[in-house]
Parts: structure tokens; sequence; C-alpha cells
């Protein structure tokens, strides 16, 4: 039991570290000022639905995404939360380039890559990396984690000349920490932490300046998710990197993001700072998705309002007309059905000095304290993986089942030696409870 107590004691004490480097990282960041790095506009990606095998003709489209825009700023971390099919991940591969948008335009420092090819946007690729959702899928395993880490360096060369390769690799294994003599081992002989950890190895070994990473904790055991994204703010705040984090999990965002970016059926319906959206949301599905994040303290979960909606999500090859979310809102009329509302501050909060006033796309948009104030929730040093259940989008806690099956060291290879340690170690501090 000492032992228990004094882990989680170091854990929130790496944590803190972490959070207190990031903090001066985005200070100094903020305090530069100047263009985003990143500029997305009205970006559009519709898979064609077609009829016939002989002759194909086209019946309608899936809009999996229709009109997302946004900034990153350099050193910032944009989260994106909605649940499962509302475009978050379609988003994310956009940005790499790994699906080329219908219409729309993603400027990198000024420069629309959508319309870039061959060596253009092989350079930009290499400033804009990517970490995946699963450790395992996303990892060859006919491949030694040397030469998955090492694989950019085949592509772009100028980076690492083939001498000195091993050595960087060695070092990324480090950085991310993980013992470098792991070098010459298989994907299947890490745990799942690890292997996650691989993945952001990877992303990191062309010195990119943004890193997409589509839900690169939910496939993890909670206790692994805490220590995933302590190191990635360690990691931020050293390399200066800028995130665009997807994920379910709101706490967890909440806890890494700068921003927040709520999306609903292919649209972004609200974005503003953390505080803006987990404090003084204004938009119905907010403000639901907020309302099904689970309450650890009985307490405050007396005091929380329980939002239902009822009804199913809309298909996307067939949307409502104009408010998308209107088919379930409490809130809709008949303006909703016949005009698409715009994602701009509410007028009436245009002229308040109020966390409020950010971007919502709501005819009818009004605050509403959705999740219990901080005092009500559990007191400081409690942690989401000691409760067991940070929030999910979809409304499902994410609860460890005892197991323990994604520990990382515990499964290592069968050769009996002993697994490399997770360095960051511990659950995400209490501040990552806030919204559940």
């Amino acid at each position: 039991m000492h032992a228990d107590h004094s882990g989680r004691r170091e854990a929130r004490e790496e944590g803190e570290k972490a959070r207190a480097l990031l903090a001066k990282s985005r200070a100094a960041s903020a305090a530069a000022g100047g263009e985003p790095i990143l500029e997305v506009r009205d970006l559009v990606k519709h898979y064609p639905l077609t009829q016939g095998i002989l002759i194909k003709k086209q019946i309608g489209a899936v809009k999996a995404v229709d009109g997302v825009s946004f900034d990153l700023a350099a050193g910032e971390t944009l989260g994106i939360v909605g649940e499962s099919g509302c475009g978050k991940s379609t988003v994310a591969k956009m940005l790499v380039h790994l699906e080329q948008p219908t219409a729309g335009a993603i400027r990198y420092k000024g420069e629309d890559i959508t319309k870039l090819s061959g060596r253009a946007l092989k350079a930009v690729r290499r400033n804009i990396q990517m970490v995946f959702q699963d450790p395992y899928t996303s990892l060859n395993p006919r491949m030694t984690v040397g030469d998955i880490i090492g694989e950019p360096y085949e592509i772009h060369p100028e980076v690492a000349p083939k001498g000195d390769r091993r050595r960087k690799v060695q070092d990324l294994l480090d950085v991310v920490g993980l013992n470098p003599e792991y070098i010459n081992r298989y994907p299947h002989q890490f745990s799942g932490g690890q292997r996650q950890r691989i993945g952001i190895a990877r992303g990191l070994a062309l010195n990119p300046e943004i890193i997409v990473a589509d839900e690169p904790v939910s496939a993890l055991d909670v206790s692994v998710q805490a220590q995933v994204v302590n190191l990635l703010d360690r990691l931020q705040a050293e390399f200066r990197l800028s995130y665009v984090f997807i994920a379910h999990d709101l706490s967890i965002v909440r806890h890494i993001s700068d921003r927040v970016g709520v999306m609903y059926l292919g649209r972004i319906v609200e974005i503003g700072s953390d505080e803006q959206i987990y404090d003084h949301p204004t938009h119905p599905y907010t403000q639901a998705l907020l309302s099904a994040v689970p309450v650890p303290d009985p307490t405050a979960r007396e005091h929380r309002e329980r939002i239902i909606l009822h009804g199913d999500v809309p298909s996307p090859a067939n949307p409502p007309s104009g408010c998308r979310f209107r088919t379930r809102c409490w809130k809709a009329q008949e303006r909703c059905e016949l005009e698409v509302p715009l994602l701009a501050v509410p007028a009436v909060f245009r002229l308040a000095d109020t966390p409020a006033g950010h971007d919502s796309a709501c005819h009818f948009a009004e605050e509403k304290q959705v999740v219990p104030p901080e005092g009500l929730l559990e007191t400081p040093g409690e942690t989401a993986a000691d409760d067991g259940a940070p929030g999910g989008a979809d409304g499902r806690g994410e609860t460890s089942d005892g197991d323990d099956e994604a520990s990382d060291g515990d499964d290592e290879a069968s050769d009996g030696e002993g697994g490399a340690s997770d360095g960051e170690g511990g659950a995400a501090p209490s501040g990552s409870t806030r919204a559940g």
C-alpha cells in the first residue's frame, strides 16, 4: 500500500513538472504572436455514393466533413471532440494529405498544401506528422522498432546520414521513455502503452512542427493514458510542437488542450478555450456532451444536470436542412430548419465581456453550466485513474477492468527480461477530471 501511494505521488509530481514546462512554452508562444502556423478554411470531404456495376452512376454523397474552419498557432494544442462518425478522423487525414479534400483550403505557413504534389508536398509532410489511434496496427509487425522509427530517414535522407541513423533512433527511444537497447525488438514484444510511445517516436523522427494525434490514447488502459498524455505534454514543451489532438475523452482533451472544437455531423458547432467550452458552453450539443461525463464525486453528481438526447444521429448521406442538430435539439424552432447557423459569437454575447462570448453555431445560444463548479469535485490528489472513469464523448465512461492488460512492462517478451519503465508514470492530475 505504501509503495502504491508513493507511485501515485511520483506520478503527480511528474505530471506537474511536465505541465509547468508546457505552461512556460505556451506563454512564450503567446508572447511571440504572429500568424497561425496552420489555417483550415471551409474544408469539405464528400465520398460519392454510386449505383450500377458496368455503368456507375453517382446517386449521392456521404458528407463526412462539410465546411470545417479553424486556426492553429505555434506551440498550441487544439482539441477536437465529438461522437463517432462526426468527421474528426477524416479531418486528421486531410491535414496530413492522406485524403484529398473535395473543397476548401489547408494553409501551412500561408501555403495551400491541398494544391501541392511531388517534392513540394514531400517537404511539407516532413513538418506535419501523425500519431495513429491503434498502436499495434499502425506498426508493421515484420519490422523491428529500429526499422520502424528509422524508416522516415529513408524517405528524407537529408535529415540523418546513414551512419548516424542508429544513434538517432536510440535517442528517440530514450526521449519517449523506452530502453534504447530495445531497438531490435518487434512490436508484439511491447505492451500497448509502449507501442504508442514507438508511434510517437516515429512521428518525432523528422523534427516536425505539427503533430496530428488521432485518438492516441483511446486504445489504452486508463493509467497508461495518463502516462502518454504526460509524455505528449513534455515533448511539446521540449520540441515546441503544435498539436491537433482528437479524442472522445472530454477530461483528457481539457487536460492537454489550449482550445477545443466540438464537431457534430461534419461541422464544428462550437470552438473556444478549454475554460469557455467546459465552464461556459453555449451550444446545446456541447451541453449534452458535458452532461454525459461521469462524475465520480457523489456530492457533485447531485448538482449535475443530465441532458438526454432523443433520436438517432442523422445519416451524413442525408443530413437535415438548416441546423444539423435540430432533429435532436430541445430548442429547435422553424428558423433552425430553414437557416444554417453561422459559427460566430452569438449576438447576445457580442457586447458583453464574458467567457460565453465565443464562436457557437446556434440561433438560440445561451450559457448553461452543466458541469458542477470545481469546488464540488474531488479533492486535489485524487486522479482519474484512481477513480477509474474519465468521461467519454459518447457518454460511456472508460473503466479499468482490474486486469491491467495494457500496463506497460507487464507483457514483455517471454525471454524473461524486465520491461522498460514507462517513465512518465501515473494517472492524470485532478485537473484532468474537471469535466468528469
